[in-house]
Protein backbone atom coordinates (compact mmCIF):
# COMPACT_ATOMS: atom_id res chain seq x y z
CA UNK A 1 0.00 0.00 0.00
CA UNK A 2 1.35 3.35 -0.84
CA UNK A 3 1.43 6.32 2.01
CA UNK A 4 0.22 9.44 1.35
CA UNK A 5 2.35 11.91 3.20
CA UNK A 6 0.36 15.62 4.86
CA UNK A 7 1.94 18.05 6.77
CA UNK A 8 0.73 16.45 9.90
CA UNK A 9 1.96 13.19 9.09
CA UNK A 10 1.14 10.43 6.75
CA UNK A 11 -2.07 7.86 6.14
CA UNK A 12 -2.19 4.99 4.35
CA UNK A 13 -5.44 3.09 2.93
CA UNK A 14 -5.60 -0.24 4.08
CA UNK A 15 -9.36 -1.02 2.25
CA UNK A 16 -11.46 1.33 -0.38
CA UNK A 17 -14.51 -0.41 -0.61
CA UNK A 18 -17.76 0.33 -1.60
CA UNK A 19 -19.46 0.36 1.77
CA UNK A 20 -16.15 1.62 4.15
CA UNK A 21 -12.82 2.77 4.06
CA UNK A 22 -10.13 1.75 6.37
CA UNK A 23 -6.58 3.73 6.67
CA UNK A 24 -3.85 3.87 9.06
CA UNK A 25 -2.91 7.62 10.10
CA UNK A 26 0.83 8.54 11.73
CA UNK A 27 0.38 12.28 13.15
CA UNK A 28 4.11 13.20 13.91
CA UNK A 29 4.75 14.65 17.71
CA UNK A 30 3.20 17.62 18.24
CA UNK A 31 1.04 17.46 15.35
CA UNK A 32 -2.52 17.61 14.37
CA UNK A 33 -4.49 17.91 10.79
CA UNK A 34 -7.43 20.08 10.30
CA UNK A 35 -10.56 20.74 12.51
CA UNK A 36 -13.04 19.63 9.77
CA UNK A 37 -16.30 18.01 9.05
CA UNK A 38 -17.93 15.81 6.50
CA UNK A 39 -21.14 15.43 5.52
CA UNK A 40 -21.46 12.18 3.73
CA UNK A 41 -19.26 10.12 6.40
CA UNK A 42 -18.84 8.74 9.85
CA UNK A 43 -15.61 7.76 11.14
CA UNK A 44 -14.11 5.31 13.51
CA UNK A 45 -11.09 5.72 15.28
CA UNK A 46 -9.07 2.84 17.34
CA UNK A 47 -6.00 4.27 18.28
CA UNK A 48 -2.58 1.81 18.08
CA UNK A 49 -0.28 3.73 19.77
CA UNK A 50 0.97 7.39 20.97
CA UNK A 51 -0.69 9.34 23.45
CA UNK A 52 -3.56 12.22 21.94
CA UNK A 53 -6.50 14.49 22.61
CA UNK A 54 -9.13 14.14 20.45
CA UNK A 55 -12.14 17.04 20.27
CA UNK A 56 -15.35 16.08 18.43
CA UNK A 57 -17.64 19.06 18.86
CA UNK A 58 -17.19 20.60 21.96
CA UNK A 59 -15.66 17.62 23.97
CA UNK A 60 -12.27 17.65 24.10
CA UNK A 61 -10.87 13.83 25.53
CA UNK A 62 -7.17 12.59 25.92
CA UNK A 63 -6.52 8.74 24.00
CA UNK A 64 -4.26 5.99 24.46
CA UNK A 65 -3.37 2.65 22.64
CA UNK A 66 -6.42 1.24 22.62
CA UNK A 67 -9.08 3.77 23.07
CA UNK A 68 -12.02 3.96 20.39
CA UNK A 69 -13.92 7.72 18.98
CA UNK A 70 -16.55 7.45 17.29
CA UNK A 71 -16.81 10.50 14.91
CA UNK A 72 -20.51 11.01 13.20
CA UNK A 73 -21.39 12.74 10.35
CA UNK A 74 -21.72 16.41 10.58
CA UNK A 75 -19.42 16.37 13.50
CA UNK A 76 -16.52 18.76 13.76
CA UNK A 77 -13.37 17.10 15.04
CA UNK A 78 -9.91 16.89 14.79
CA UNK A 79 -6.95 14.73 16.63
CA UNK A 80 -3.61 15.90 17.75
CA UNK A 81 -0.54 14.23 19.13
CA UNK A 82 0.73 15.46 22.48
CA UNK A 83 3.60 13.60 22.53
CA UNK A 84 6.70 15.44 21.82
CA UNK A 85 9.00 12.01 20.66
CA UNK A 86 6.47 9.13 19.30
CA UNK A 87 4.41 9.30 16.69
CA UNK A 88 0.34 8.81 17.35
CA UNK A 89 -1.00 5.78 15.43
CA UNK A 90 -4.62 4.93 14.64
CA UNK A 91 -6.98 3.13 12.35
CA UNK A 92 -10.04 4.96 11.01
CA UNK A 93 -12.98 3.12 9.69
CA UNK A 94 -14.96 5.18 7.42
CA UNK A 95 -18.85 4.26 7.19
CA UNK A 96 -21.16 5.96 4.73
CA UNK A 97 -22.51 6.60 0.93
CA UNK A 98 -19.03 8.29 -0.18
CA UNK A 99 -15.15 8.24 0.82
CA UNK A 100 -13.76 10.93 -1.54
CA UNK A 101 -11.16 13.46 0.14
CA UNK A 102 -13.36 15.97 -1.23
CA UNK A 103 -15.81 15.39 1.34
CA UNK A 104 -13.44 17.10 4.18
CA UNK A 105 -14.89 20.71 5.05
CA UNK A 106 -11.89 22.61 6.92
CA UNK A 107 -12.64 24.76 9.75
CA UNK A 108 -9.25 25.19 11.12
CA UNK A 109 -5.82 24.42 9.64
CA UNK A 110 -2.46 25.16 11.01
CA UNK A 111 -1.32 24.59 7.85
CA UNK A 112 -3.25 27.13 5.54
CA UNK A 113 -5.34 24.99 3.54
CA UNK A 114 -8.79 26.08 4.77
Amino acid sequence: MNCTERPWGTYEVLLDADDCKVKRITIKPGQKPSYQYHHKRSEHWIVISGIGEVRVDDNISTVTAGDSVFVPALSKHTIRNTHENDSLVFIEIQTGEYFGEDDIVRLEDDYGRV
